[in-house]
């Protein structure tokens, strides 16, 4: 079933809510899905099981089937390109926080994003801090496993939007060390069960702090990651506008509440503001 259009009266109101104040985005991984990333928890979602951060310390053979998985996946999330909806945000200048980890809002054009969960283009060493480029951790992977070959379709059911995928690992797959000392490394993105660096969630309250009006685009909030700024801005009493297709945990904070795709209503919503 095709994600809906807004209605006119609907971009009216959402314009009628952010004209004239300063305002703060919110997006989660329902703005990223025209550009072929799945979301995780929308209403065309295919239930996944995501790796935990205990499980990836813990047990070797969670990191290889994570790194294969990031392997393939890599393959087509590496490429995929800033949609409409991104680039709205970037014409309107408007501050971003995000939920997501693949960097679309920058590569759009916006200068003032907060990376809450991190991003996937950046490998850290879990023992020397070493920070690597993840397109050279994939050409490490690559070339330490010649024979895995294939892709996954951008838009594809087994793609995740933690550039993960859903798919069975070899038991023979090679994982590489850190160059630097030899230890485990690990996308430098807030996986399951970790928590997000207090600076970035203090950095994202003042930001909502300071705005007003907040809206968010294409995230559930199912998470409290995402959830508490949207408390925080209906505590303060400003307009809290929500824009994702499927309902979501602050549907009854909002003050203008909009079930349609991001693409289509931020392009709009970049058409009707001045």
């Amino acid at each position: 079933m095709p994600i809906p259009d807004p209605r006119p009266a609907e971009v009216d109101a959402v314009a009628a809510a952010l004209a004239g104040r300063r305002w703060v985005a919110l997006t989660g991984a329902g703005i990223s899905t025209d550009s072929g990333i799945p979301d995780y928890r929308g209403p065309h979602a295919r239930p996944t099981n995501p790796i935990t951060y205990t499980d990836f310390l813990r047990h070797p053979q969670a990191r290889r089937r994570y790194w294969f998985r990031s392997m393939m996946g890599y393959r087509s999330f590496g490429v995929a390109q800033p949609n409409a909806g991104h680039r709205a945000l970037a014409r309107l200048g408007v501050p971003i926080i995000t939920q997501n980890v693949d960097a679309l809002h920058e590569r759009a054009g916006s200068r003032d994003v907060i990376d809450l969960h991190g991003l996937i283009d950046k490998v850290i060493c879990l023992s020397c801090g070493e920070v690597t480029a993840r397109a050279e951790v994939q050409a490490r992977l690559e070339h330490a496993n010649p024979t895995i070959t294939g892709t996954i379709p951008a838009g594809a059911a087994e793609l995740r939007p933690d550039g993960d995928a859903d798919i069975a690992d070899p038991d023979d797959f090679v994982v590489p060390a850190c160059r630097v000392c030899g230890g485990v490394l690990k996308p430098d993105v807030v996986f399951f069960g970790e928590s997000v660096p207090p600076q970035r969630v203090a950095a994202s309250f003042a930001w909502v702090d300071a705005a007003q009006a907040l809206l968010v685009a294409g995230s559930s909030l199912t998470v409290m990651s995402g959830l508490r700024f949207a408390r925080r801005a209906a505590k303060a009493g400003i307009p809290l506008v929500i824009v994702n297709h499927g309902p979501t945990r602050a549907d009854d904070l909002a003050d203008v509440r909009v079930d349609a795709g991001t693409s289509a209503t931020l392009t709009a919503l970049a058409a009707a503001l001045p």
